[in-house]
């Protein structure tokens, strides 16, 4: 029997927690690694304690008819990528030099906190259109890293 390699391995950890998001758009996980050990998991959802969109009648963004990509601050919802940063921080655990391994390539609030965060290179299996983004990315020292999903 064959050993995932690394790269897999953190991807499973990754889908895994995607399957904790209520979001009713887009289920993310994504799961920070330092020296290939796991450090921290996220997936898109609301803030502990505040009530699920399913759980108030629907998702706000949809209601409004908000694009993909747009207006991040209408949504209840936290990002993978937010979540897992956050969940590191209240352990009190350094993610200076760590690997995210997410769902989807973030966005430009996400990269803000990935760059601050001191996040060395991010893996992802799906694109998401963020011009914005897309400059913040190539102004830092972050590598950003598209792979094939299995």
């Amino acid at each position: 029997m064959s050993r995932s390699d690394w790269q897999k391995y953190f991807f499973k950890f990754a889908t895994l927690a995607s399957e904790r998001s209520t979001c009713l758009r887009r289920k993310v996980g994504a799961v920070l690694v330092k020296e290939n050990m796991v450090v921290a998991t996220g997936y898109n959802g609301p803030p502990r304690g505040v009530p699920h969109c399913n759980e108030i009648g629907g998702c706000t963004r949809t209601t409004m008819k908000i694009p993909s990509g747009e207006r991040h601050e209408l949504c209840r919802g936290l990002h993978a990528e937010q979540n897992a940063i956050i969940q590191a921080a209240r352990s009190g655990l350094n993610i200076n030099g760590a690997d995210l391994y997410c769902s989807y390539k973030p966005c430009a609030i996400c990269t803000k906190m990935i760059i601050n965060a001191g996040i060395s290179k991010v893996f992802y299996y799906e694109d998401y259109t963020d011009p914005f983004a897309e400059s913040l990315i190539k102004q830092s020292n972050v590598q950003f890293i598209k792979t094939e999903k299995e």
